[in-house]
C-alpha cells in the first residue's frame, strides 16, 4: 500500500532517496486503531508524532457544559502535533472518525529526521502552516459566514483535500463524517444542520446522503461559499 504520508511530503518539495527511506523507516509498524477511539486526550502529556496512513481522525475539544466543538478533520497522509513535545500537556484531544491505520514517530527519531534531512523539515513545516491556514479558515467561517455559507465552505475544503489525495470516486466522496460530527465542526445543532444540507440539495449545487458528498454544480456551491482555495497553497505544490 502506498504511504500517503510520503507522498503529501513530496507535493511540498523534492525528497531525495535517503528521505524518503527515513520516513518510510519511521512509518514502518503502524497499528489499526478502531473507530472513535483516542489516540490522546487533553490534558495528557505530548507523545509521539501520529502520521494517519489510512482512515480519517479528529482533533476535539470537550467544553464545561460536556459539548463538543470539532477543531479539524485529518485524512490519509496527515501527521499532527509535531511540536506539542514542546508544551507540558495537550490542550485538545485527538480521535479517530473510522478505523484507522496509524503510525507513531517517537520524538527523539522526529527529531533526528529534522536535523538529518532538512528537504523532510522543510517539508513537515509546510504542512504545519497550511494546517494553520486551515484552522484560520475555520474560525472566519465561525465568526462571520452565515450557516449555508459555512457548511458550503466545508464540503468544497473537504471534497478539494479528499481529491488531491486521490479519494474521489466517481465524483463522489464517501464521506464518513456523521451529522452530529459536522455539526460539531461548524458550530450548529444537527437539525440546523439537516435544514442546511437540505437548502443546499434543493439549490442543485451539492448532495449529502449515505455519506456520500456529491457536488452537482461546484460553481454554485463556491458562489455560496464564497470558496478560494488559496489557503491549501495547492499553487505551492503544483510548482514543487
Amino acid at each position: 500500500m502506498a504511504n500517503r504520508f510520503i507522498e503529501k511530503l513530496q507535493n511540498f518539495g523534492h525528497l531525495g532517496s535517503d528521505d524518503v527511506a527515513a520516513l518510510a523507516a519511521a512509518t514502518s509498524a503502524p497499528r489499526m486503531v478502531g473507530a472513535r477511539r483516542d489516540l490522546i486526550r487533553e490534558g495528557d502529556q505530548p507523545g509521539p508524532v501520529f502520521v494517519i496512513l489510512d482512515g480519517w481522525a479528529c482533533r476535539y475539544k470537550i467544553l464545561p457544559s460536556g459539548t463538543r466543538q470539532v477543531l479539524a478533520f485529518l485524512m490519509p497522509g496527515d501527521s499532527c502535533d509535531l511540536h506539542a513535545g514542546l508544551l507540558a500537556e495537550m490542550d485538545h484531544s485527538i480521535q479517530t472518525v473510522t478505523p484507522a491505520l496509524v503510525a507513531t514517530i517517537d520524538r527523539v527519531q522526529m527529531d533526528r529526521i529534522m536535523d538529518r534531512h532538512p528537504a523532510v523539515a522543510r517539508a513537515m513545516y509546510v504542512g504545519q502552516l497550511i494546517d494553520e491556514g486551515t484552522m484560520r479558515a475555520w474560525i472566519t467561517s465561525m465568526g462571520r459566514r452565515a450557516s449555508i455559507e459555512r457548511v458550503a465552505h466545508l464540503m468544497c475544503e473537504l471534497y478539494l483535500r479528499a481529491r488531491n489525495i486521490g479519494l474521489i470516486n466517481e465524483d463522489r466522496l464517501r464521506l464518513p463524517l456523521s451529522q452530529l460530527l459536522l455539526a460539531d465542526a461548524l458550530g450548529m445543532t444537527a437539525v440546523h444542520l439537516n435544514r442546511v444540507l437540505k437548502e443546499l440539495r434543493l439549490s442543485g449545487a451539492m448532495s449529502l446522503q449515505r455519506g456520500s458528498l456529491e457536488i452537482t454544480d461546484p460553481v454554485k456551491l463556491i458562489q455560496i461559499a464564497g470558496f478560494d482555495e488559496n489557503y491549501l497553497h495547492r499553487r505551492l505544490r503544483r510548482a514543487a
